[in-house]
């Protein structure tokens, strides 16, 4: 009997640890990169992946440190701006060339290849991310993660 119910207690102690286990989804942002402008004065892009948490939620907003403004874009060449991409609980979203993108204004003159910067995700539900992304000149080919 008291090795039954030592058993029992056992598996039931097993079921709990394996439930902790278990990974809900968090939201987090991976792979980020920007490609600078070719012509000086021109906007840089922004790319990088959002993986969805347990609820959905909107990207409201990316900024840099060494950007005076950013935008949100869809498209390639009839890109147009948008305030929120959504960003499906569980799902992943991907920010890459040709697709979505952020578009970093008057970027800083100093920010040179190989640098890695900063890139501030922020989330209606008020959550933000920072995101290294390496920086690239704008004819190398986009990074290989």
């Amino acid at each position: 009997m008291r090795r039954a119910v030592f058993l029992g207690l056992w598996g039931l102690a097993g079921a709990a640890a394996l439930g902790g286990c278990s990974s809900r989804p968090e939201l987090s942002s991976e792979e980020g990169w920007v490609r600078l402008a070719a012509v000086p004065g021109r906007p840089a892009a922004a790319y990088f992946i959002v993986h969805g948490g347990p609820k959905p939620v909107d990207l409201i907003g990316v900024s840099s440190d060494v950007a005076i403004t950013s935008e949100m874009h869809e498209g390639g060449m009839a890109m147009k701006k948008v305030d929120a991409v959504p960003i499906p609980a569980g799902g992943t979203v991907a920010f890459q060339p040709g697709g979505r993108h952020v578009m970093l204004y008057d970027m800083n003159p100093g920010v040179k290849p190989g640098r890695i910067l900063s890139l501030l995700l922020t989330f209606s539900d008020g959550t933000r991310l920072r995101q290294g992304a390496r920086v690239i000149a704008a004819g190398d080919p986009a990074p290989q993660n």
